[in-house]
């Protein structure tokens, strides 16, 4: 019954609506739709139809629930439970995430093998890239199809649920992930130039001898393939997060797939030397490779800890902002508790009021025999 602008006024704080009629949760959705927000509307009834074919989002249930609602809903509760929504709504973000764990993970590739072959085909007097094209495609083996496998099956934790709701307009790439993505993609260039330029003085190796140039292009791409195994685990987090080992153990996938990218890269490394232009490795070689790639955890950590507070919060904080905040809310409903309890106490002091003037009037007209002034002297004794 109340206007548009008292009704925007009025939704914001407005947490529980009882003994709604389908026309008011029809209206409701419409006018939080208005003010931008993203709407969920659960329903059983064929009345619920009009308000689950607005929503974003229209759960119906599964066995209770009418046909017209079924077909205006979006998902459909095959066992009636409201704890269902919650697995929807964790899955819904974890799958959301696993895009954004693979999206930093495959730029931070990308941008590294991208310069890292430019780089070094400028620098080599043969014009060369430093990687060839089939350890390209072993690297976009592991960078689309393995990663991809690897940090979209960690399955949904209550982590997803206790934080806040992103904001609708928030970025696909948010400050966090590019701020990780240019540092990794940054450290990785600068280890693997470095290696070109000094490696052969740090390995022992001579420069114009062509079987230690071989090594040498070996020992760049066994470490830049290193570095991407362990930057796969720095992805599996896409905020400031320090723990990126947590939970590990429970995505299985992800094991299995980092055994296999490892013992791949052995076998490439040490026995497909004709089809990818390797030579094989010594053991200390290997270790060097492998703890130089191992940096990406460390580097990681130091990144993630870089402070934000350089840069304005609607950057930085992606999360949903209320227009009414919860602690305002309250500060409110305290104040309209004091409110009623100030106008119950006015109401009843005033009927208290009515009765005792209405006790004096029948006393006093009781009394009409009685002389004026002995009425109004006992009168004065009773109140006193």
């Amino acid at each position: 019954a109340k206007s548009k602008e008292q009704q925007l006024e009025l939704i914001p704080r407005l947490q529980v609506l009882a003994r709604s009629s389908p026309t008011d949760k029809t209206i409701f959705v419409s006018r939080l739709q208005e003010l931008g927000e993203v709407v969920a509307v659960t329903g059983d009834g064929t009345n619920d139809g009009p308000a689950l074919k607005m929503s974003d989002v229209g759960f119906s249930m599964g066995i209770t629930g009418t046909e017209v609602a079924k077909e205006a809903s979006d998902i459909i509760l095959m066992d009636d439970n409201f704890n269902s929504i919650v697995k929807a709504l964790k899955w819904g973000r974890a799958v959301n995430d696993s895009v954004r764990k693979f999206l930093q993970f495959q730029l931070t590739v990308n941008i590294t093998a991208v310069f890292l072959s430019f780089l070094s085909a400028v620098l080599s007097d043969d014009n060369e890239s430093v990687l060839t094209a089939v350890q390209l495609l072993w690297v976009n083996l592991i960078m689309d199809t393995l990663a991809a496998l690897a940090l979209a099956t960690e399955p949904p934790t209550d982590d997803l649920v206790n934080r806040g709701p992103t904001s609708k307009t928030a970025s696909l790439i948010n400050y966090r992930m590019w701020k990780m993505i240019i540092g990794e993609a940054a450290f990785q260039i600068i280890i693997n130039l470095t290696l070109l330029n000094i490696g052969y003085k740090i390995f022992h190796l001579d420069e114009n001898n062509k079987h230690d140039r071989e090594v040498m292009r070996t020992i760049i791409f066994n470490t830049f393939v290193f570095l991407q195994v362990f930057n796969e685990i720095n992805c599996r987090r896409i905020d400031d997060t320090v723990n990126v080992f947590r939970n590990i153990f429970n995505n299985h996938i992800f094991i299995i797939i980092q055994i296999v990218v490892i013992a791949g890269q052995v076998l490439i490394i040490q026995f497909c030397g004709i089809a990818f232009g390797t030579v094989p490795l010594n053991w200390y070689q290997w270790l060097v490779t492998v703890l130089i790639g191992f940096l990406s955890i460390p580097v990681g950590l130091i990144i993630r800890l870089i402070p934000n507070s350089c840069l304005p919060e609607s950057i930085v904080d992606e999360e949903y902002k209320r227009k009414v905040t919860k602690e305002r809310m309250l500060w409110e409903k305290g104040i309209d508790d004091v409110k009623t309890q100030l106008k119950v106490y006015s109401v009843l002091r005033k009927k208290k009021d009515r009765i005792n003037a209405g006790s004096r009037k029948n006393s006093f007209d009781s009394t009409s025999g009685l002389g004026r002034n002995k009425f109004a002297n006992f009168v004065n004794a009773t109140m006193h």
